[in-house]
C-alpha cells in the first residue's frame, strides 16, 4: 500500500509590509551569522585576506568577530562533524527578554536564559526543530 500525502495545514497569510497596521514585527533584522571553526588562526587569515575587519578576538580566542557591512561575521572555535550544526544565525529583535518570554509561553525551551555578553551585547540562544542554534540579541546602550 503506498502512503497517501497528508492534507497541508493551513497558512496563515503573510501580513502587508505595506499596510502600517501589520508592521508589528518582533524581529528587526539578521545581526550576524557565527560560523563554527576548528583552526582559528587559519579562519581569521582567510577573512583578513578578503577584507574583513577584525573587531573582536583574533587567532589565540574561541570567538571572533568581523565587520560585515552593518552586520558581523563571527567565527567560534570547536570541533564538529559533517552531521553537526553550521554555526548560528543573529536576529535582532527590540527587546530580547520579551523574545525570550515568547519563546517559553510557546512552549520552547531556550538553552539559554537572557545575558549581557562581553562583546556588548544582550542575547540568548535557542535551537529550532532541525537542531539550528538560533540567537535574539541587541547590543547594549550605554
Amino acid at each position: 500500500m503506498v502512503a497517501q500525502p497528508r492534507e497541508a495545514a493551513p497558512v496563515e497569510p503573510h501580513p502587508d509590509p505595506a499596510d502600517p497596521a501589520d508592521s508589528v514585527d518582533p524581529v528587526e533584522s539578521i545581526s550576524a551569522v557565527t560560523l563554527l571553526t576548528q583552526n582559528m588562526a587559519n579562519s581569521v587569515a582567510f577573512y583578513g585576506a578578503l577584507g574583513f575587519r577584525l573587531l573582536y578576538g583574533g587567532v589565540g580566542a574561541e570567538f571572533t568577530s568581523f565587520r560585515a557591512g552593518r552586520g558581523y561575521l563571527n567565527l567560534q572555535l570547536g570541533t564538529y562533524a559533517a552531521r553537526d550544526i553550521w554555526g548560528r544565525v543573529v536576529f535582532w529583535v527590540d527587546d530580547v527578554d520579551a523574545m525570550f518570554q515568547r519563546a517559553v509561553a510557546a512552549g520552547f525551551v531556550p538553552a539559554t536564559a537572557p545575558a549581557n555578553a562581553a562583546w556588548g551585547e544582550r542575547y540568548f540562544h535557542i535551537r529550532d526543530p532541525n537542531g539550528h542554534e538560533l540567537s535574539f540579541a541587541r547590543p547594549l546602550t550605554g
